[in-house]
């Protein structure tokens, strides 16, 4: 057989039914088999070939969304959102309270149903002094008699070991009559300090104090000279409340059939409370050698005072005004 390198060799010529192109006539008439390649005829591909579709090309876009892309999740409200360009700043977190308003309020939680150092027991007692030594250390007034505009002011008082104080207390505690503030206010410009008492009852209110003056000492210690005591005027209410009952001594008493009683003189009392208001009230003199005393503030703030006195008794004081009055 031949090869297809011998069929190459023989001479092929091409006829035509139309008359060659100028330029297709000068192509020589022999060619070899294997450069002969099939021609596509460009108009019929573009009339009976079919096309492949053309794609159009995807376009990106970034947007913001939430952590949950596939929305909320059921029972729970769409939360709509706008992304702007403006950062958007955080709720602000309430402020942590440092460690000294952290051991004041500590301090005053813990007096809560001692009356006033009353009625503390010894567990509550030395609790109370761990958190006043605790405090007294971190004492941001170092000389208190040298800011006087700190010393300024009524303080209440929150918790004392006083004894003259727990006896007041305890003859407060009779039935009907109740022991409403003590108080201590100080006049830095007049070197004065006043301690007063307040008492109330279902037929009247009244106030004793003591006025005395003070003298620096140290830088954190106050001399005090009592000059006199004052017992101001009985203010007697125009209508007399009384409770249900009142306890004393372990007893409850019964006191609805004295409102009966109390009903008829209702008239009198208002006239007396008119005639008794006006008049001034009631001062005596105090000057023995005992009306002397002295007085370490060893803690002092804005609205927090820590002040020790004779046989190591202790007080702690609240500013008037101060959030920690507020139960």
């Amino acid at each position: 057989m031949a090869s297809v390198s011998q069929l190459n060799q023989f001479p092929c010529k091409t006829f035509s039914s139309s008359p060659q192109h100028p330029k297709i006539a000068s192509r020589p008439s022999i060619l070899p088999l294997n450069s002969i390649k099939p021609t596509q005829n460009p108009v019929k591909k573009s009339l009976f070939s079919t096309p492949k579709p053309i794609r159009a090309r995807p376009v990106f876009k970034v947007r913001a969304v939430d952590d949950d892309e596939w929305g909320p999740d059921k029972g729970e409200e769409p939360v709509v959102t706008q992304t702007t360009g403006v950062a958007v700043a955080e709720e602000e977190k309430p402020k942590e309270l440092s460690e000294v308003e952290s051991l004041k309020k500590a301090l005053v939680d813990s007096f809560y149903g001692t009356g006033r150092g009353l009625k503390a027991s010894s567990e509550t007692r030395a609790e109370i002094v761990e958190l006043i030594t605790q405090l007294e250390a971190k004492n941001p007034t170092p000389a208190p008699t040298e800011a006087l505009s700190l010393l300024n002011g009524k303080w209440i008082l929150a918790y004392t070991t006083f004894p003259g104080v727990l006896t007041l207390l305890s003859r407060g505690q009779l039935p009907l009559v109740k022991v409403e503030e003590i108080s201590q206010t100080i006049d830095a410009e007049s070197f004065t300090v006043q301690n007063s008492v307040q008492f109330s009852g279902p037929l009247a209110s009244n106030t004793i104090s003591t006025n005395a003056k003070f003298e620096v000492r140290s830088p954190k210690r106050v001399q005090i000279k009592f000059q006199e005591g004052i017992i101001g005027t009985p203010q007697l209410t125009d209508s007399i409340v009384l409770p249900e009952n009142v306890e004393f001594l372990g007893q409850k008493i019964d006191l609805t059939p004295i409102k009966g009683l109390l009903t008829s003189v209702q008239d009198t009392a208002s006239s007396v409370a008119k005639t008794i208001s006006s008049q001034p009230p009631i001062k005596f003199s105090l000057s023995n050698s005992n009306a002397e005393s002295w007085l370490l503030t060893t803690y002092l703030d804005e609205e927090v005072r820590i002040s020790r006195g004779d046989a190591g008794s202790v007080f702690v004081l609240i500013k008037e005004g101060s959030p920690l009055l507020t139960p």
